[in-house]
């Protein structure tokens, strides 16, 4: 059967269900800045990860139903990607992962920071941490090495058409654009999927023509 994800989610509407073989991956966007959250759940163990807990904590778990959450990973600081953590946690027990650097803005404590090159379990599949300074300090995108394909959730650090809001920065522009091409780009296929934060799925393959006019236009 082919794949009919399709990953386009609106706040309020149905998520969007992709399955991977070891994983299932569920896009749903929350409102109202149409912030996308993700769990993975493991088909061998039936772990579950959620990537931000943006907010609507009662659709979040609703979405999550008798599954156990083992653990959710904040992407980043931004108070619209962990609006819902307080509820989440508090329902469910689950520990909270983030980055140092961005730790502190979060309204939970957080068990286990996550750093460049880290791993993250979920029952038999392996998520890999990729640290992409410029949007925030601590901004990490989470990569999954599929059988069909790499599967990549960027956060806030690379959207279809561009990198994450560095506010003006050329700093911190500079910082971000040369960590997503040279840690994302450099290194992952064309067929790699990419999961951002906010609005539509992309490819790298889609993307990579952009990279100079990126550069060129400095955000």
């Amino acid at each position: 059967m082919a794949d009919a994800y399709r990953g386009e989610v609106s706040p309020g509407g149905p998520p969007d269900v992709r399955d991977t073989g070891p994983m299932t991956i569920t896009k749903i966007s929350v409102g109202p800045m149409d912030n996308n959250a993700y769990f993975l759940r493991c088909a061998g163990s039936g772990e579950v990860l959620l990537i931000d807990a943006a907010n609507e904590p009662d659709r979040l778990l609703g979405v999550l139903g008798d599954d156990r959450l083992s653990r959710i990973v904040t992407t980043h600081q931004h108070f619209d990607h962990w609006q819902a953590l307080p509820e989440v946690v508090a329902a469910t027990g689950a520990p909270v992962f983030a980055h140092p650097a961005d730790a502190g803005e979060l309204p939970v404590t957080v068990s286990g920071p996550l750093e460049d090159g880290d791993t993250v379990r979920v029952g038999d599949c392996t998520l890999s941490v990729i640290h992409l300074i410029g949007h925030t300090p601590g901004s990490i995108a989470l990569l999954y090495q599929g059988p069909d394909r790499p599967h990549l959730f960027t956060g806030d650090s690379l959207f279809p058409g561009g990198v994450g809001n560095t506010f003006g920065s050329k700093e911190n522009f500079a910082t971000l654009i040369d960590d997503v091409e040279h840690k994302l780009f450099d290194r992952l296929p064309d067929e790699t999927w990419v999961y951002p934060g906010h609005g539509k799925d992309t490819t790298i393959g889609t993307e990579r023509p952009q990279l100079p006019e990126w550069r060129a236009r400095g955000w």
